[in-house]
């Protein structure tokens, strides 16, 4: 029976494929190499997309129609015109071992199928999807070279051109008078967004892809840096080698402009509030909720405000605790995480200290090594005399296999002994080493206004013991007892401790006792410490 073959060309826009045929030269040369080999082509499928990823319609189709009969082989250039991404390759692959694919051929790649000829294949299709990477790598690479030079890597702005023979930017001659008249207007504080945006579309000012100005097109043009000589890459301001539109102090009087016409988004009242499920009622036992309200004067001025309050839920006790600002608890937050911020002086303590564990502990552990090894040594000496031993017939079959079983399970024994000492040497002093981190930077999150970043951390830190009491927000008291339930306290509570002690006794006996600090098993005096 005759093989019936698909005949597969395609061809992508991306850079990678500048060097490879047209599709008109790929048909052209695959319908030659056809006639030369008497091969039989029973459909062509055309495609213009990269391969980089899954998911091509004529490509899936092509397959689609090979699971259906209505062919078993395929005719491409090249397998990376077949695939250039693990999914695609692997099906084909897979598709051959099962047989619905009969053969590939290739004017310019041997393939038969055979295991060898697999084996060349997933080859090249490796180096295809290498290839795809490496560039995308290298390309990464010379954008970001391109932003430390101030050039732009970018499609340009409007109000600018993109000079493609020396690969800057310049400015439009045409459109930056108007969009430096545009800023201008704006900062006279009389133009709305709407009448910039009519004023740019009058101007015959479209967007790169032929649409009008919109308000928040108009609205990005505002408040693009690009146009006093800075941009946006990567998420930071770089700046620009290129000549700017308008002034950085026109700029800044568009900014604040903006800022005074914005009116903050009006929250739903049910809307959740950044530090629900963190705080329990000391009164009541319920949790603490937010909740966002606006108040409006007689003169139509609005103000925002969001309130945290018990959910009055019990079903036993009336609950009378008032409410609380945001800003106030906020404030709270902040003062009980700089209560377990680690001083400086203790955090270079401890790290000298796991400094010192580390070196400790290797040496110990390759000292524990060096000895195991030796007796892996011997026992493999041991166990050829032995094999000697049984093929001049010295030794009964039966002792043999008894004495190189027990042998060889020792070995296996101080084999595993040897990679569990690796592996354990180090593993706790990492994430102490992190905690550490963690402890010192508690300060800055104290300090900063995201509450996000403070809510995060106060459950880490207190977990649910928050309480909030007549407006005041306090940390219920951890237990310390030398009762083993208790002794493994979390780190977090052993520096609580510890901050407690430090300011009742000299640090010196704090950090004193010999007991080792981890993660899963802390203490700071009475169990708290490091070794």
């Amino acid at each position: 029976m005759s093989q019936k073959f698909f005949l597969y060309a395609r061809k992508s826009t991306d850079v990678e494929d500048k060097q490879i045929l047209s599709i008109e030269a790929q048909l052209q040369e695959l319908r030659d190499f056809a006639k030369r080999e008497n091969v039989e082509i029973a459909r062509e499928f055309i495609e213009k997309q990269s391969a980089k990823i899954p998911g091509r319609p004529m490509f899936n189709d092509m397959l689609s129609c090979i699971e259906a009969g209505e062919a078993d082989s395929i005719l491409s250039w090249h397998p990376d015109r077949l695939a250039r991404n693990s999914v695609d390759g692997g099906k084909i692959i897979y598709l051959l071992d099962t047989n619905v694919i009969v053969g590939l051929k290739f004017p310019s790649f041997w393939f038969e199928s055979t295991p060898q000829g697999k084996f060349m294949l997933n080859i090249a299709f490796g180096q295809s999807k290498y290839y795809v990477d490496s560039l995308s790598e290298n390309t990464k690479r010379g954008l970001r070279q391109k932003v430390r030079r101030g050039e732009y890597p970018s499609l340009a702005p409007i109000g600018y051109l993109n000079d493609t023979r020396n690969k800057t930017v310049v400015v439009d001659r045409k459109q930056a008078p108007v969009i430096q008249k545009a800023f201008e207007m704006y900062a006279k504080g009389d133009q709305t967004l709407e009448r910039i945006g009519i004023f740019l579309e009058q101007n015959r000012l479209i967007t790169k892809i032929g649409q009008r100005i919109h308000i928040s097109r108009a609205t990005f043009i505002l408040s693009n840096p690009f146009y006093y000589g800075h941009f946006r890459y990567g998420g930071e301001i770089h700046e620009g080698h290129y000549k700017p539109i308008i002034s950085k102090k026109l700029f800044d009087q568009v900014q604040v402009i903006m800022k005074q016409k914005s009116r903050p988004r009006h929250k739903q009242k049910n809307e959740h509030q950044i530090f629900c499920g963190l705080i329990t009622c000391a009164s009541c036992g319920m949790m603490i909720t937010g909740e966002y309200k606006v108040k409006t004067q007689k003169n139509g001025t609005q103000h925002f405000y969001t309130y945290y309050h018990c959910t009055k839920k019990s079903k036993t006790q009336k609950c009378s605790e008032p409410c609380i600002r945001q800003e106030i608890l906020d404030a709270q937050f902040s003062s009980i995480l700089q209560k377990v911020s680690m001083p400086r002086d203790w955090a270079e303590y401890l790290n000298t200290r796991l400094e010192q564990d580390r070196t400790n502990s290797a040496q110990s552990v390759s000292v524990f090594v060096e000895k195991n090894q030796k007796r892996i040594k011997d026992i493999s000496v041991k166990l050829q005399r032995l094999l000697d031993g049984y093929l001049e017939q010295d030794i009964e079959k039966q002792i043999y296999r008894e004495e190189k079983a027990k042998l060889l399970s020792e070995k296996k024994s101080l084999e595993e002994e040897i990679s569990s000492a690796q592996q354990k040497q180090n593993s706790w002093l990492e994430p102490m080493q992190k905690w550490i981190n963690e402890a010192q930077d508690m300060e800055k999150i104290a300090l900063d206004s995201n509450l996000l970043n403070k809510k995060v951390a106060a459950k880490k830190v207190f977990g649910s013991n928050l309480l909030l009491q007549n407006k005041t927000l306090r940390v219920s008291a951890p237990t310390f007892s030398n009762s083993p339930a208790e002794s493994s306290e979390n780190p977090w509570s052993c520096l609580r401790h510890a901050l407690h002690l430090g300011g009742i006794q000299p640090e010196r006996t704090i950090w004193e006792p010999p007991v080792r600090l981890e993660l899963t098993r802390s203490r700071l005096q009475n169990g708290c410490s490091t070794n």
